[in-house]
This record gives C-alpha cells, structure tokens and sequence, in this order.
C-alpha cells in the first residue's frame, strides 16, 4: 500500500505542473482582455466620439458577464458529465475565442477599411504635425488644430498644452470588428468560468508528496498572479511592440494569438493522455439540504463585497492605463508600466499574505481596505496615477478574506454558497464599464474614482460589520 500511494502521489506531479500552468494561464488571459482596452480604442474606436472610452471598457463587462450567464451552465456540466470534460470544454472554447480575437483584425482589413481609411488618413495627417522636429510644442499644437478645422471631422485634445489624441466630432461610427472583438471577449470569459470552476478542484486533489493542498494552491496562485503582473508589458512591448495610437495595428495579434492556440490545444491534448485524481462533486447527488443558501446574511453581504472586490480590482487595474493616457498624457507604454505595478503588488501581497496566518480575516480586510481607499484618493487628489500601483498590494488579500468571511459557520452549504460566491465576478464586468460610462459624461477620468472608493467602502462595511454571523448551518442564531 505504502509503495502504490508514494506511485500515485509521483504520478500526481505532471497533472499538478499543467494545473499551475493553466492556473498562471488563466491570469494571463483575463489581464490581456483588461489590458486591449487602449490598444483596441486606438485602432477600432477612432470615431468613438465621446462614447471612446465606454465602449472600450466594455471589453470587461462582456468577459466578466460570461461568468454571471455561463456560470450555472458550467456548474450543471460539471454534475452531469464530470470535471475533466469541463476541463477539456473548457480549453476548447479558449481556443475558439482565440480564433475570433484574430478574426476581427481580419474582418477590419478587409470589411471596415473602406469606411475607415480616409478618416484613419485624415487622423493620420493631423497627427504627424504634432511630432515635427524644430518647432515648438505649442506652434505643432497650434497647427495641428487649424488643420483639423479645415474638415470638423476632428478636435484635437491637449493636456498640459501638449497633443493628446483626437475626438471625432460627428456622431459615432463602430466598426463591425469591435463587435467581433467583444465577442470574442465573452467566449474567453465563456472558457474561463469552465476552466477556474475545475482547476482549483484539481489543485487540490493533485496529491503531490511534501505539499499540503493550501500550500499547491499558493503556488498556483503564485503562478497566476506572475501572468497577470507580466500581461500588460507582453501587450504594450510584445504584441503591439512600444507602439501608441494610430501607430498601433491588431494585424499584431495574429502571431501572439496563434502561439497561444497551438500551445492550448497542446495542453488539451495532453490532457487526454493523463490520469487526473477524482474530484468529488463531479457526475454526482447533491446533498439535500432543508434551507435557502439565501438564508446566511453574511453570505449574502460577502457576495457583494465580492462583486465590489473584483469591481475595483478591474477598475484599477484596466483603466489606470486609460486614466494615465486620458487626462494625464502618458504614452501606453509608461500607462502600461503602472498595470503592471499593480498587478505585481498583488503578487508580492499575495506571498506576504502567506506569513499572516495569525492575523484573522477581518482584521486583514479591515486594513486592506482603508489602505486601499487612502491611496485611491491620494491619486485623485494629487493626480499622480502611481499611487494607484500600491492598491494592488492591498486588494491582494481582500478575495481570501471575503471568501473566509462569507463561509464562516456554514458547514453543509458551504460546497453551495462556495458556487454563489463565483457570481460576485460579474463586478468585473459591471464596474469598469460603468466607470467609462462617469467618464464619457463627466469628460475626466479622475472624479470616477470616487466612484471606485464607493464599492471600497462597502468593503470597509463588510469588514466591520456585515461579515458578522447572525445564523448559523444548525440554525443557531448568533449574539452580536
């Protein structure tokens, strides 16, 4: 018996490492989504008009909003037909929301550019005025504005007296390849409610000799978080090479995207040839259970806190790109950085977290929370976008935390309520996008940040007071 065990744990190993592969893959895929928010304005919403930046945040309500609609249809596959085939439907939707990503460069170039190539001609002419050698910012600024008089097709915006793109003044034209994008953008959310619904089941189970599961999970997470810390600089520096506004050409996504379907069919294939340990829940009865998971109050306000959390987690991490370009002038690849630095202090948070098994939940939630809301309003006050780099160290622990939180005491609806709580990511889809519509109203990206302190302070609540347990899985209501 003890030879057979020391077997299986070995043979464990090589479906762990692709566990912790598809784990860092799934970080990387949901921050490149996040992070073609500027690229895809710059190339498919030039006639945007004033509408530009909601319709390019868009982009994470439609991956985010997979999660809310596919969500019971990736828990109903999983209980007739198993974990491993969701695994492998999952892997093969991602590849088929790769094949749309790359279609809609192709139906740009050769359905939309008609419409298209005078306006991008125009843009282009007014823009090449702005970077003349041996002429003075203000004087190129100058010119650049009386050439796109001559038209009205386009105002030129400035920031600090210096060029900082152009809005089209007649309306709004959408390309039909934007449409194809976001659609492509729900079939990768589409293939990651499937994927994450099994991985960290698959974490778990993965017996590996001298780990715990908790300690397989934070090298998985540790892997996930490197991806999503690395997703903005393979944007800006490897698929569109440095390159900024009408410079910029999703033709680049051909290669990046081509590599990435090759290795997860790669994967999905190898998949087949494995023994993967048995995960229970999978094919089969769920335990009847005689109340509504509804029930728990403190379940019902840690989903909110949730969809709040993994709100202002996108939030921040998406749109300090457009915040950083929109009203401050950086150019994508210095906005670029400032993702990345974020999505680092999740990692770097995420691995100190570790050594705070002695500090409770709610302590941690409590000061990540108020932590979170000071830097976010430093950045607004002082207009310095870097601050909005340490928010990620903050918002590292907030998922843990919350998720403890909301399951505390609740014993045999915990496998349930564990289900409800993956519907908070519709935050993801929701605030972003609503953050785009402040700032297509407002003209400014920086008073929509208070409106990402509000879904903070809900946290703070929650920390507080709304995680407190009035009802517990026996019944028992508990004394506040």
């Amino acid at each position: 018996m003890t030879t057979t065990t020391k077997q299986t744990q070995q043979n464990y190993l090589v479906p762990f490492i692709i566990m912790v592969v598809l784990m860092a893959l799934v970080g990387l895929i949901t921050n490149l989504n996040q992070q073609f928010q500027a690229p895809m304005k710059a190339a498919y919403l030039l006639l945007g008009g004033a509408n530009a930046d909601t319709l390019a945040t868009s982009l994470n309500f439609a991956f985010f909003l997979a999660y809310l609609v596919m969500g019971p249809a990736s828990a109903n596959y999983i209980g007739k037909k198993g974990y491993k085939p969701a695994l492998l439907l999952g892997l093969s939707i991602l590849c088929i929301s790769f094949l749309i990503y790359m279609s809609s460069a192709w139906v740009f170039d050769n359905v939309d550019i008609n419409k298209f190539q005078g306006f991008i001609d125009e843009a282009r002419g007014i823009e090449d005025l702005t970077k003349q050698e041996g002429i003075a910012p203000g004087d190129a600024l100058q010119a650049a504005q009386t050439q796109a008089a001559l038209t009205g097709n386009f105002q030129v915006q400035e920031v600090n007296g210096e060029y900082n793109g152009l809005l089209y003044t007649k309306g709004m034209v959408i390309p039909v390849a934007y449409w194809v994008f976001l659609l492509g953008s729900f079939v990768a959310g589409t293939a990651l409610t499937y994927l994450q619904a099994v991985i960290n089941p698959y974490i778990v189970a993965c017996d590996v000799k001298g780990t715990t599961g908790v300690q397989r999970q934070s090298i998985a997470g540790t892997g996930n978080s490197l991806m999503t810390t690395l997703g903005p600089i393979f944007v800006a520096y490897v698929i569109f090479s440095g390159k900024d506004g009408l410079d910029i050409s999703l033709n680049s996504l051909y290669i990046p995207f081509l590599v990435l379907l090759v290795l997860v069919a790669a994967l999905a294939f190898s998949l087949t040839k494995i023994h993967l340990p048995e995960v229970a829940g999978g094919g089969g009865k769920s335990e009847y259970l005689p109340e509504s998971v509804w029930s728990f109050s403190h379940l019902k306000l840690g989903l909110i806190a949730l969809f709040c959390y993994v709100g202002v987690e996108v939030c921040v991490g998406a749109n300090v790109v457009l915040f950083a370009q929109g009203d401050l002038g950086f150019a994508l690849k210095d906005a670029a950085l400032m993702a990345s630095l974020y999505w680092g202090g999740l990692l770097v948070g995420r691995f100190a977290s570790s050594f705070l098994n002695k500090v409770s939940a709610q302590l941690q939630l409590l000061v990540a929370a108020s932590g979170a809301i000071l830097l976010i309003v430093l950045a607004m006050i002082t207009k310095i976008p870097w601050f909005l780099c340490g928010v990620g160290i903050f918002h590292s622990i907030m998922w843990p935390a919350i998720f403890a939180l909301a399951i505390d005491s609740l014993g045999r609806y915990t496998s349930k309520a564990s289900g409800v709580l993956m519907m908070g990511c519709f935050g993801g889809a929701l605030f972003p996008v609503i953050q785009g519509i402040l700032k297509s109203a407002i003209g400014s990206w920086n008073p929509t940040w208070l409106f990402v302190v509000l879904g903070e302070l809900f946290i703070l609540y929650y920390a507080i007071s709304g995680h407190k347990v009035k009802k517990t899985d026996t019944g028992v209501t508990t004394e506040m």
